[in-house]
């Protein structure tokens, strides 16, 4: 096999198999759904690629549709479809081709009590406050049948956290006004599409998030995934410690799209940790690196798993100041983690892969680099149109990308042509006739076309892209009903005064004790976040505590980072630790230890968020700060990052005393922190480290490493 052939996989043939599929569906509630062969696949399958087309058709085709009938219809779909893909329990014995009676029923009636509200919409609107009996009842069953699906497709934590806020609103209700509460309640949470359950999280959901998670799917399945692990075991993979390090990076990249921490951990996890335990490192720490680096992916910019898009939209901000935001705390969070793996590889004596084993870059990048031209599409459209527009144009690249051949040195040019014809129909209708949207739909169209025409001789082939659409569909219904959890939520704070309620009892707090009141958000982002998928729970944060943070007096999109940091690292922060978790089922690791491990190795993630509520010119672009203080931030901060990590793991070029940890943790935060005095403190304790571990190297001298005392 040529260097050019051999892919990341290659690497690790003789290395225990991983059963992807059985690990998703144990810690992926999205994953755990029925099986379905035959013609029944068939009918799943179409039906859900029919529900991404018209999701895709709604944003390009009928954008002037109602709010009304674009959010029930929606929901309605959701709930047809999840009733009949997710079983009433994970260990369901009765998975294949089998779906129940009762949840046939359940289906019919949750996707019947959302249509009430579409075909009847006119009649609801001028009712207003005065809905009837049969409104109420509608309204109850649909909320309740909601509930039991997010039972199912995301998980009990996000249920309890909304009951609590529901048995408070019907407490409250109750004791106000009897006679009318159950209909101010239903009203409220149900038919008022600004706020409850149509309220801004199923807007967003239903607007452009759909589309993104489409869009993920479709570049899971172009191969870009694997391409990123080989193109970063090409740059690091003969490195010390070489695997982590591909781990890091490549999960970096596939986090961006993946939107969820729990599937970038397996897909590639089941590649990186058996590579990791092969080179010698123990296997909860191989697991902890694939999770932690997997969950980070979730804030790495331009995309953030679609997360830059809604904070956007919620915030205000353009797309292009949100991702530049983001640009120096998630590099501070990666580096953070770069620098443990590496100190805890010169710890062991580790090495990198052979250099035979190890793809060569520009090969790489030659054969398969034009699969990032959809994510350059979509950023670029960003800074130009819409996010639902933008992420269109990024599906259309999908396509076309699509028609690109496996084999690009040995196609005839007939077949290299192909992808210039859905790209110039697309053109010509926008620019010639003005019809933008339409032309997209003939590129995708076109696109789809001749993939099928050409018998699936491209990464897109008409089965992957119809499995494509169906993944996407099926990835929404667990954010879908956790975004209409959210709006419940939401809809209660808002009813209720409740928000209020918490801003007069944080905002003291945080002016005796700012840090205490950052805390106490930090835990409260921790617990909404256990088991949501990261699209809805940034929108559950943004709804519930970012609020609270801006009355405290910090700054927009200092306050929207900081809930959407603490969310994200809920799924690596025991006990629900999904993403650590899902690693250690691949790695056979101890689950707890795994957990701990990558909240150690994610130490960044824990203290970034503090930094920039304190200090916002952290967030490159949200300060009007020099660039001289910008330069020295950046500096000074991946210094404290550097002695943070060596305190972490205990050694840097030789084993630290406990003292010396502690020093050296302290020193690190005192560079990240910004601020003059805090950085001639740090700068100073950074010197003294080195000049210890330089000592101690040389004392040492040609010590064995602990893996040779092992051996």
């Amino acid at each position: 096999m040529s260097d050019i052939e051999k892919t990341s996989a290659d690497y690790v043939e003789d290395v225990e198999q991983v059963d992807a599929d059985a690990i998703m569906q144990e810690f992926d509630r999205e994953s755990n759904t029925r099986v379905f062969t035959g013609w029944r696949k068939g009918v799943i399958t179409g039906m859900m690629a029919a529900f991404s087309v018209y999701m895709i058709s709604m944003a390009l085709i009928f954008p002037t549709a109602t709010k009304y009938t674009k959010l029930t219809t929606f929901m309605a779909a959701i709930l047809f479809m999840g009733y009949l893909i997710f079983p009433a329990y994970k260990k369901q014995t009765k998975r294949i081709n089998y779906v129940p009676f009762y949840d046939i029923i359940l289906a019919v009636v949750g996707a019947g009590s959302f249509l009430y509200y579409t075909i009847f919409q006119d009649k609801i609107i001028m009712m207003s406050r005065r809905i009837g009996t049969v409104e109420i009842i509608i309204a109850i069953i649909a909320i309740i049948l909601l509930v039991e699906l997010v039972r199912r497709a995301v998980g009990l934590p996000i249920i309890f956290v909304a009951g609590g806020f529901m048995a408070y609103a019907v407490i409250k209700a109750f004791s106000e006004n009897p006679d009318k509460a159950p209909r101010n309640l239903m009203y409220s949470l149900f038919y008022d599409i600004s706020n409850g359950l149509f309220s801004t999280p199923v807007y967003v959901c239903t607007t452009f998030i759909v589309l993104f998670i489409i869009l993920g799917a479709l570049l899971e399945k172009t191969g870009i995934g694997t391409f990123f692990v080989d193109l970063a075991n090409s740059v690091c993979g003969t490195a010390v410690g070489g695997p982590a390090k591909v781990a890091v990076i490549s999960s970096a990249f596939e986090g961006m799209y993946s939107g969820s921490s729990v599937a970038n951990t397996v897909g590639s996890g089941s590649i990186t940790i058996p590579m990791m335990k092969k080179t010698g490192y123990k296997p909860e720490f191989a697991a902890a690196v694939e999770a932690s680096a997997s969950t980070g992916g979730q804030i790495m910019p331009p995309i953030m798993g679609a997360a830059a898009f809604l904070m956007a939209e919620m915030t205000g901000y353009s797309y292009a100041s949100i991702a530049v935001t983001a640009i120096l705390p998630a590099i501070l969070y990666f580096a953070g983690i770069f620098l443990m793996i590496h100190f805890e590889a010169k710890k062991l004596g580790l090495k990198g892969l052979p250099k035979d084993a190890v793809p060569n870059f520009f090969k790489i990048l030659f054969k398969s680099g034009y699969l990032l031209i959809p994510i350059v599409i979509l950023v670029v459209c960003m800074n130009f149109f819409s996010a639902a527009v933008s992420a269109c144009f990024a599906i259309l690249g999908c396509f076309i990308v699509s028609l690109v051949p496996h084999d690009i040195k040995n196609s005839g040019v007939w077949r290299l042509l192909l992808p210039v014809i859905p790209t110039a129909a697309t053109l010509v209708i926008w620019l010639v006739f003005n019809q933008m949207q339409l032309g997209i739909v003939a590129g995708m169209v076109l696109s789809a076309a001749l993939s099928f025409a050409t018998k699936g001789h491209a990464p897109l082939c008409p089965q992957t892209v119809i499995g494509s659409l169906e993944n996407g569909a099926k990835n929404t219904i667990g954010v879908a009903v956790a975004c209409g959890m959210a709006g419940i939520i939401s809809g209660v704070v808002t009813m209720t005064g409740l928000g209020q309620l918490l801003i007069s009892v944080l905002v003291p707090v945080a002016e005796s004790s700012q840090f205490l009141a950052l805390f106490l958000t930090m835990i409260c982002c921790i617990i909404l976040g256990m088991g949501v998928p990261t699209t809805a729970n940034y929108v559950i944060m943004a709804t519930i505590t970012a609020p609270i943070l801006i009355k405290m007096g910090l700054p927009v999109l200092a306050a929207h980072m900081f809930v959407f940091y603490f969310g994200i690292v809920a799924d690596i922060t025991p006990p629900v630790a999904l993403a650590a978790y899902a690693g250690s089922a691949i790695a056979h690791s101890d689950p707890m230890k795994t957990g701990i491990t990558s909240t150690r190795l994610a130490i960044t993630a824990f203290i970034v968020p503090y930094i920039f509520a304190y200090s916002p010119q952290m967030l490159l672009g949200a300060t009007d700060a020099p660039w001289y203080q910008i330069a020295l931030l950046v500096v000074t901060a991946f210094a404290g990052c550097y002695i943070v990590a060596a305190g972490m793991e205990g050694f840097m070029f030789a084993k630290m005393p406990w003292w010396q940890r502690i020093i050296a943790l302290g020193g690190g935060l005192c560079l990240i922190y910004p601020g003059w005095q805090t950085d001639i403190i740090g700068a100073a304790i950074f010197v003294l480290i080195i000049l210890l571990q330089l000592a101690a190297k040389k004392k040492s001298g040609n010590a064995p490493s602990l893996s040779e005392k092992a051996a």
